[in-house]
């Protein structure tokens, strides 16, 4: 059975994918220039940076699907802040990805593919960290996780956390 919330659950993969990516295609780069051929080295940060895209989107699927639910308990402020980050953060793999499978090809054109999708991996690591710091706030400054629990003791509703820190800034 799949927990009940998903994207809590799914929402790792790309943040550990991306942190990879960058050591992988490092790793690749090393083992061409001690005379791995360039297409088999490479295709290994390629195929990671495909399930990187594959998995942010995934990401972004199920965290559109609770987007209502946590609506509930958090302003709508932050959650689209950490939507059009999250958004960024695929069209940004999905990017990368391409430049990575430039790579793939013989000559100047795949070292300097190579070279801009290492570069690339790096970038995503700084775009998917504020992913990860505005999906943090979402849950620990704003309370998202409270859309999930069970209402409060006296049988009122569960309060919209972020409104009162909203008003603030």
């Amino acid at each position: 059975m799949l927990p009940n919330p998903l994207h809590p659950a799914v929402v790792h993969f790309p943040i550990v994918l991306a942190v990879l990516a960058p050591l992988v295609a490092a790793g690749a780069l090393w083992a061409i220039r001690r005379g791995v051929p360039s297409r088999r080295a490479w295709s290994v940060p390629a195929l990671l940076l495909g399930a990187l895209v594959l998995s942010g989107w995934v990401a972004a699927q199920t965290g559109e699907r609770e987007e209502d639910r946590v609506e509930r308990v958090v302003s709508e402020r932050p959650i689209h802040t950490h939507e059009e980050a999250a958004e960024l953060f695929v069209y940004a793999a999905a990017g990368v990805l391409a430049i990575a499978l430039v790579g793939l090809l013989p000559g100047a054109a795949g070292r300097a593919g190579r070279a801009l999708g290492t570069a690339g991996t790096v970038a995503l690591v700084v775009v998917g960290w504020n992913v990860g710091h505005t999906g943090g706030e979402l849950v620990y400054r704003h309370g998202a996780a409270q859309a999930y629990s069970a209402p409060r003791a006296g049988g009122g509703d569960v309060v919209r956390a972020s409104q009162d820190e909203d008003r603030d800034h």
